[in-house]
Order: structure tokens, then sequence, then C-alpha cells
């Protein structure tokens, strides 16, 4: 190609970089009015702030606060609850709140921390747990009398020993519920005294009544069966199946002769035959006086065989006849 020759000009379309410098340059300070505002904002002591976190290690958790200085939580300062961790619960890009204890840490970080916090934002999400019924998993810290002691949001719970279970828990079984984790609810939070009690029990009844509903469906009204008094109450006895369900055996249907409680007629932990009567949204209705009934009602409709009328006369003419007049 000479010299001479017409160089052809190629167009091309702006890269993404290229784009991006120019959008840039159209900025203005209304775009930056928000991140300004929050660096020139006063922040003093005893304020709770929210921020997202650049880094955790064992020793701290340092805090973007969109502040012109950074913040920064102790590890002691993060959590009363002796099971945890920061590096086990925090990952960097996490957002936390904090409170403010000193505006200068002596490093130009602000120091702050997740403990003061919880006691007052914590509180308020227990409440919200209870209120809520929240079903929330928590570990066994320590065994105490009558019950164990677990952390929720930090804040040290009591759990007693007649809610870790379906049936009472013992002094001398609490040990194999440390270190356990545990589905509980809230179901006491008082701020003023800072006591926080939670409970598995409700929970587990509601699971076993959810399994026994299942397995109640597949049981046929007029069964007959054999089960163990566990129970009795003035309007009844609560009778465990041979198929693990409990069923009522309702004080009228017990016996065919009325009776003011039916310890008069059971004792717990006696096997009964009982006979499947009713079954409602998994509720077992049994009746004991219905066996009876049904014996009754066989011994009257039993036939019975008569004599026929010529051996009814041969014996009468042969009983006269050892007769002496």
């Amino acid at each position: 190609m000479s010299e001479t020759e017409v160089k052809t000009e190629v167009k091309t379309e702006p890269d993404a970089a290229t784009i991006a410098a120019v959008n840039k340059k159209t900025e203005t300070m209304a775009d930056y009015e928000d991140a300004i505002n929050k660096s020139m904002r006063k922040i003093y002591e005893g304020d709770i702030l929210k921020g997202t976190v650049l880094d955790v290690n064992e020793e701290e958790i340092v805090i973007d606060l969109q502040y012109y200085a950074e913040g920064v939580i102790k590890a002691d300062d993060y959590s009363d609850d002796p099971t945890v961790t920061a590096m086990d619960e925090v990952k960097v890009g996490d957002e936390i709140e904090a409170t403010v204890i000193k505006r200068d840490d002596g490093h130009g970080r602000i120091l702050l921390s997740k403990k003061e916090a919880n006691s007052v934002l914590a509180w308020e999400r227990l409440k919200g747990y209870m209120d809520n019924q929240k079903n929330v998993k928590v570990k066994v810290a320590e065994v105490v009398n009558k019950g164990v002691v677990a952390y929720l949001e930090g804040i040290r719970g009591f759990i007693p020993a007649s809610k870790l279970a379906l049936d009472f828990v013992e002094d001398e079984d609490l040990e194999k519920f440390l270190n356990q984790v545990i589905e509980v609810r809230v179901i006491n939070v008082d701020k003023g005294d800072k006591k926080l009690v939670m409970s598995a029990k409700e929970i587990l009844m509601e699971e076993r009544r959810e399994k026994e509903k299942r397995m109640a469906s597949n049981v046929e009204v007029g069964l007959v069966t054999e089960g163990v008094v566990e129970s009795l109450q003035k309007y009844g006895a609560f009778v465990r199946l041979s198929n693990g369900l409990t069923g009522l055996l309702h004080i009228s249907q017990i016996s065919n002769v009325r009776i003011k409680h039916p310890g008069v007629v059971l004792k717990e932990g006696e096997t009964v035959k009982v006979k499947v009567i009713g079954i409602n949204d998994g509720k077992i209705s049994l009746s004991k006086k219905a066996l009876e009934d049904v014996s009754a009602s066989e011994i009257t409709e039993e036939e019975v065989e008569l004599p026929q009328s010529e051996e009814l006369g041969t014996s009468l003419g042969s009983l006269l006849a050892g007769l002496k007049f």
C-alpha cells in the first residue's frame, strides 16, 4: 500500500470502562449527600450503631459504620454466652448492631460493645419470640438446680426441669442435656428483673399430638384392644393403647354402674380391655362399658335348648311313677 492511499477509519463502540468513566463525570454532590451526612453526623457514647463487618478475628471485629472512623468490637464485648465466639457466628459482610462505649479507642477507632446493645435490643426480640411463639434452637451451657441454662440473643435463660421433656426430668438426669442443642420457645420475658424462661415441652407435645393424629387416622371405630391406665382424672382415665396411642376413657364409659370417680373402679398401671367408640381430630374416645353391654346382650340373646314335649312328658311320667301315694 502506497503512502498516497487513503486510510479507511474503522469506528468501534466504546467499551464498558469508557462508559463508566463518562458517567462518573456526570455525578454531582447530590449523589454523595447520604454518605457525607453519615460521615458528618455526631456520635455519642450509648448510641446504638449498625454497620457492616469488614474483618473478624480472635481478638476483635472491625466494622464499617459509614463514618470517618471505623468501629471495633473486642472479643470480650461480643456476647455474655460463654459457649459462643465472634468467629463462630460472624463473617465478613454481616450487618451487626453495637453500642458506642468510647468514641476513640486510642487508635482513632470507635469502641463498640455487642453485649451492651444486646441489653437494649435483645429483650425486644425475645418478647417478639414469645408473642409469636417462635421456635428457636439453643445450646445448653450449664446445669443448675431444678433445670439448665442456655443463652438466647446473648441473654442468659433458664429452662426448668419440668419443661425439658414430655416427662419431668429428675436432677440426676439433667447432666445428659449439657451441651445438647434443643428446640425451645420463650415462655417468660422480664426485662426489669432480667429473667428469661424457655421451654421445650410445648414443642414436644405438639409434635406428639401431630404424630398421634396421623396414627389415629389408621385406627377404626369399633376396634377392641387392651391398654394401660396412665392417669386418672375426675372426668375419666387416660389409657395408653398397645399401638402407643393414648385415648380417653370417660367416666360415663367406665361402668354401667354410676361412679363418682374413676379410681373407684380403675387404678394407674392396670391393664384394661376397651373399645374405640369415636375418633375426632386425632382424639380417641374409649369405652369399657360398651364391652359390658355386649356381654349382657349376648347372654340375654343366647338360645336356651329346651327338651322336646315328648321328652318332657316321659320325664314327668317317670317322676310320678316313682311316687307313692
